[in-house]
């Protein structure tokens, strides 16, 4: 994938490799959905390559979409 230095992404992208250890198997796309304490809502993904990229944050929208609402 295109690197991507944004803090939320390296959460995403560490997950995937902590998944990686704790199940034995390749993990190459991660969607992170979160809330704080304040309310606000956010998302991270990350994928292995650019087009698992693309998937994860497809994914990632749907599923923001999903939990949160469409943000409006």
């Amino acid at each position: 994938m295109a690197w991507n230095p944004t803090p939320e992404v390296a959460v995403a992208r560490a997950a995937a490799a902590k998944l990686t250890t704790v199940i034995g198997s390749p993990v190459d796309r991660v969607v992170v959905l979160f809330t704080t304490a304040d309310g606000k809502c956010g998302s991270a993904s990350y994928g292995e390559t650019v087009a698992k990229c693309r998937e994860a944050k497809t994914i990632g929208d749907l599923a923001y979409a999903a939990a949160f609402g469409d943000g409006t």
